[in-house]
């Protein structure tokens, strides 16, 4: 190539090129590039989430059936380390049909009563979940002496609270009750819960037919498994079972298969909280705070007992009845209201 040549491609009148000019160098103009959309894409679906999530939260809080339980009174026992939950099937008919107590075997009585009823505690001395038995034979303020479940029927959770309190030392802070038909649709909610039966259970009038081995209940068959009372030691086998169900219970619906499974969740956490009777103060943080306590002690993290048994009576007001240890029974509320573990020697099925 000869100097002074015209390059090709290039014009040789054209001054030289202005660097500040716009395009590439050698005169070719290339498209510009789209700016990347997708953080703002991004962005907007993060928000999103945020306020299904936000919202889905204080929409299931508000389907709480809440109710003034846990009141001042003279001679409250003072706060206790560690927290304190009461937590109460009741044999509620509320929203059954005629054709749904005719299928569950639950009669037709009015109003609520309590069918069964535990103590929970967690906190630095560890976990713990008392049984109350229903017959316990125990003083109702302004009623006298009478057995634990009479006291929710004279006057609701908020004297059963009182008298829980009186006769343990311990104070409660959270209250959570669910009556028959709540409990079934959770259980159903969850496709049923895996139970081991011992031995064959036939009780027409919990409508239980179970055959010995491990199985799946479904709510109906849940339902009889923790009301029946077709045992030799009655009440105390009851609670036992009872215990044995809620742990099944909280396993089952705190598993990664339920949680992350929407078709199985939502329905749970719908049922669940439409269903669930708290106190005023109780959100739904702190039912799921119980879950994951309840799923713990009963999975083998903390205790699982009955309140010490002394004996049996009876009365012409309140008919049969078992009375407490009270020096084994105040050994094991001393235990939880200092916040230390029970020891094993009061530990009871």
């Amino acid at each position: 190539m000869h100097q002074g040549a015209p390059v090709e491609g290039h014009d040789p009148y054209a001054g030289p090129r202005d660097p500040y000019a716009p395009g590439p160098p050698d005169g070719h103009h290339r498209p510009r590039r789209r700016r990347r959309r997708w953080p703002k894409i991004l962005g907007a679906v993060l928000v999103a989430l945020v306020l299904l999530v936000v919202g889905g939260y204080f929409y299931l809080d508000s389907r709480l059936k809440r109710e003034d339980v846990l009141t001042d009174y003279a001679g409250r026992p003072a706060d206790t380390p560690g927290t304190n939950w009461l937590i109460v099937g009741s044999d509620s008919r509320e929203g059954l049909s005629r054709s749904d107590e005719k299928k569950l075997a639950t009669g037709h009585a009015e109003g609520r009563r309590t069918d069964s009823m535990m103590l929970l505690h967690y906190g630095a001395g560890g976990t713990s979940l008392v049984s109350l038995p229903r017959d316990s034979y125990v003083p109702i303020p302004g009623h006298g002496s009478n057995k634990l479940n009479a006291a929710f029927a004279f006057g609701g959770p908020k004297l059963l609270v009182q008298t829980i309190e009186q006769a343990t030392g311990v104070r409660v802070d959270h209250y959570a009750e669910i009556g028959f038909g709540g409990f079934v649709g959770v259980v159903d909610a969850i496709g049923g819960v895996d139970i081991c039966v011992k031995e064959r259970m036939k009780d027409h009038k919990a409508g239980l037919d179970l055959q010995p081995g491990c199985q799946t209940l479904n709510g109906t068959q849940a339902l009889g498994y923790v009301r029946t009372r077709k045992f030799a030691r009655a009440d105390l086998e009851r609670v036992e079972h009872q215990r044995q169900f809620f742990g099944a219970l909280m396993k089952k619906a705190t598993s990664p298969g339920v949680m992350l499974n929407p078709f199985d969740s939502i329905p749970l956490a719908l049922h669940a909280t439409s269903n669930f009777r708290v106190d005023n103060g109780d959100h739904l943080y702190d039912l799921v705070r119980m879950m994951w306590a309840m799923r713990g002690v009963t999975g083998g993290d903390g205790v699982t007992t009955t309140v010490p048994i002394g004996g049996t009576g009876s009365s012409p007001s309140a008919g049969s009845y078992i009375t407490w240890d009270r020096t084994r029974a105040g050994q094991l509320f001393g235990a939880i209201k200092q916040g230390r573990p029970i020891p094993r020697n009061l530990i009871t099925k």
